[in-house]
C-alpha cells in the first residue's frame, strides 16, 4: 500500500491534446515496472483525475483501453485491479496475435489486390474518406474504429465474399490489437501512410501495388506485435 501511496503522490502534468493515451501510458509502465503490483486495485478515478489533473470522463476512456487489453479488470462495486503485466494473449472472441498474424496475409492482400481490380467509384470514395478522418483523427478509439472499416471496406471491394466474413468476423480481434499497437508502440501516424500507399494502389487500379502495399502494412503490425511480445517477456524475466 505504501508503494501505491507513493505512486498516487506523484501528480503527472497532462496535456489536453490524446490525454486518455498519456494515463494509458502511464498506468501501463508502472504496472510492467511492477510499481503497481498484481492484485492492487487502482485509486478511485476522483483520486486519478486529481493525480493527472483531467476529468474523470478521460479516466474512465483509460481505465477501458487497460482492461480491454488485459492489463485491468474492473468489478463492479469493488473497483479496478491491476490482473496482468502484458497484454492479453486473446485479442478477442477465440482469436490470438498468432491466428491474426498467420491469418491476415492469407486473406487480407489477395483481397487488396483484387479491390484494385474491383472496387466501385462508392467504394473508392469511402476508403478516401476513412483514410482522411484518420489522418486528423485525435482520439484512440474512434481511430481503431476507422482503422477496422477501412480493412472491412477493402475486403468488400474485392468483390469476394469469403474475404468479406472472414474480415468481419475477425474485426473484435482486429479493433483490440490495433488498440494494442497504437497504445503501446504509438504507430497511428506510420499506420496511416501504409493505409495511404494502399489507397494510392487500389484507386490507380493496380493488383501487385496493393497487393504489395497491403503486405507492407501486415508485416509492419506483425513485427509491432512481436516487439510487444519480446517486451512483455523480458519483463516477466526482469
Amino acid at each position: 500500500m505504501r508503494d501505491m501511496d507513493s505512486w498516487l503522490s506523484e501528480k503527472k502534468e497532462i496535456g489536453r491534446r490524446n490525454a486518455a493515451e498519456a494515463v494509458f501510458e502511464d498506468i501501463r509502465t508502472a504496472i510492467v515496472d511492477r510499481k503497481l503490483a498484481l492484485g492492487i486495485r487502482l485509486p478511485s478515478e476522483v483520486q486519478l483525475a486529481e493525480r493527472y489533473g483531467i476529468s474523470r470522463a478521460i479516466i474512465r476512456e483509460a481505465l477501458r483501453s487497460l482492461q480491454t487489453l488485459g492489463f485491468t479488470q474492473t468489478l463492479t462495486g469493488r473497483g479496478t485491479f491491476v490482473v496482468s503485466e502484458s497484454p492479453a494473449r486473446q485479442l478477442g472472441g477465440a482469436y490470438s496475435a498468432r491466428d491474426l498474424m498467420e491469418a491476415r496475409p492469407c486473406v487480407e492482400i489477395p483481397a487488396a489486390g483484387w479491390a484494385a481490380l474491383r472496387r466501385s467509384d462508392e467504394q473508392l470514395s469511402r476508403l478516401t474518406s476513412l483514410c482522411e478522418r484518420m489522418d486528423e483523427e485525435e482520439g484512440v478509439r474512434e481511430w481503431v474504429r476507422m482503422d477496422a472499416a477501412f480493412h472491412g471496406e477493402i475486403a468488400e471491394a474485392s468483390g469476394n465474399a469469403i474475404f468479406r466474413k472472414v474480415v468481419a468476423d475477425v474485426r473484435g480481434a482486429l479493433s483490440t490489437q490495433s488498440e494494442l499497437v497504437e497504445h503501446v508502440r504509438g504507430r497511428r501516424k506510420a499506420s496511416n501512410a501504409e493505409h495511404r500507399r494502399i489507397l494510392e494502389a487500389i484507386a490507380a487500379g493496380s493488383e501487385q501495388d496493393a497487393r504489395a502495399a497491403m503486405a507492407e502494412h501486415l508485416l509492419e503490425v506483425k513485427r509491432s506485435i512481436i516487439g510487444i511480445a519480446d517486451d512483455s517477456r523480458a519483463a516477466e524475466k526482469a
